[in-house]
């Protein structure tokens, strides 16, 4: 009998806790703080969270939604992303700027442009580079 062993695939106990809805509102939040320090329009933000702008506008001034597993898993993976720019820049400025300027390992676009592809797989491009660039999971 073949003993199968499960695939790890995402950091260490990351997938026996899920993230609660208070947990998810309050990363919401901080997420639209980080937004405003990197600059983001509305609608870049609301591309990053896949949101309606109309929906994004809304939960914006303080009626937030139900936010389901894929809102979850973009909003942990924006704050890894700000984790990882805070540990890597001393001054969180340079972090904030980081961001929109071209990067060689993007093919010359911005993390920006990259998260802007929509995809949460574009989202974790970007935090995957930066962990392994800070030297972490």
């Amino acid at each position: 009998m073949a003993l199968i062993l499960p695939i790890e695939t995402d950091p260490p106990g990351v997938a026996e806790t899920a993230i609660t809805d208070q947990e998810a509102a309050a990363m919401f939040r901080a997420a639209i703080n980080l937004f405003r320090l990197w600059g983001l329009t509305d609608d870049q933000a609301a591309v990053l969270l896949d949101l309606p702008p109309r929906t994004f506008a809304r939960w914006k001034a303080g009626a937030i939604g139900r936010i389901g597993r894929d809102g979850k898993a973009r909003l942990s993976n924006l704050m890894g992303i700000h984790k990882a720019l805070r540990i890597i820049f001393r001054e969180p400025q340079r972090g904030y700027a980081w961001v929109g300027k071209p990067n060689e390992s993007f093919g010359g676009q911005s993390a920006l442009e990259v998260m802007l592809g929509g995809e949460l797989t574009d989202l974790m491009r970007v935090r995957r580079y930066l962990d392994a660039e800070r030297g972490g999971w």
